[in-house]
Parts: C-alpha cells; structure tokens; sequence
C-alpha cells in the first residue's frame, strides 16, 4: 500500500511534500519526540565549538553543582552506567577539566570536583545553551517556560 503525500498547507513548515502524522499528534510522547528532535541537534551545535557534547556538559553541570561528587553518585545523577561514566570521566580529566581525587575514608571512592579551566568551560557553554534555548523558545514567555519546565520535571516522576 503506498502512502499518500499530501501538498504542506501548514505556513510554518517547509513547502515541501509530507506525510500527514494527525493521528500521532494527539499522543504525548509522539509530540515529546518531535520537541526533543527540534531541540537536540541545536543544542548538540551550541556545544561543539567547546568541543563538549550534551552528556559532558550535563557532567560538567552536575560537578560544579556537587562538588566532591563520587563517580557513582555522578552516574546516578546522570542515569549513566558506571562503565560508561568511568569513559567520560577519563576525558574530562584528560582534558584537564576535572579531579579525581581519593576519599580518604574510602580508597575505592574518588571525589570529583572541576579545576578552573572546567568552571570557565562549564561558563561558557551555560552562556551558549541558555542563548540556543533563548534563541529556540523566544516565542514561550517566562512563565510559559517555566511551566513547561515544571511539566517534564513532573512526567520524569511517573513511573
């Protein structure tokens, strides 16, 4: 059965041919994908010229929140695995943008806190997400904002 494309008449997309999604729109997660689409890959370029990526920068954030942070508490914060965390940790150690330091109470758990050139890149790419957000919401007011906010924190919750 071949699909039929029908001619765009919605004013705010492109003029080219589509395929009609009505019956998905009414659907929460169908209309949460498509914002994380439209969202994703303006917030993957805001960050590239830092040469950090959305999972670095949540690190970053998370660390400068919660400093002394153990690599388990970072993972479950971020709702990493461990083996994945221990990767991106040995980058941004690498890159000199962390520490990894023993707890001395625990030998096997180490305390992880941004160095000043961290703290400035964390900065500067808070400046750059809080400009592609400005940039991509400018449409929302600040309460609209905040409700949205407010909304996906509450949907997070439902399990």
């Amino acid at each position: 059965m071949q699909t039929r494309k029908k001619k765009n008449t919605n004013p705010d997309m492109d003029n080219a041919d589509f395929v009609p999604d009505s019956q998905l729109r009414g659907f929460i997660g169908y209309n949460l994908k498509r914002a994380y689409m439209s969202l994703h890959s303006d917030f993957v370029a805001s960050l590239t010229h830092l040469d950090l990526k959305p999972t670095t920068f949540s690190a970053l954030a998370v660390i400068n929140t919660n400093p002394d942070i153990s690599q388990t508490d970072l993972a479950r914060s971020l709702a990493m695995e461990r083996s994945n965390i221990v990767v991106m940790i040995d980058e941004l150690e690498s890159r000199e943008l962390i520490v990894r330091n023993k707890v001395p109470t625990d030998r096997r758990v180490y305390a992880l806190r941004l160095t000043d050139k961290g703290t400035a890149l964390f900065n500067d790419a808070s400046r750059a997400v809080q400009h592609h957000e400005d940039k991509l919401l400018e449409d929302f007011s600040s309460d609209e904002k905040e409700q949205l906010v407010q909304m996906l924190i509450r949907i997070q919750k439902v399990k």
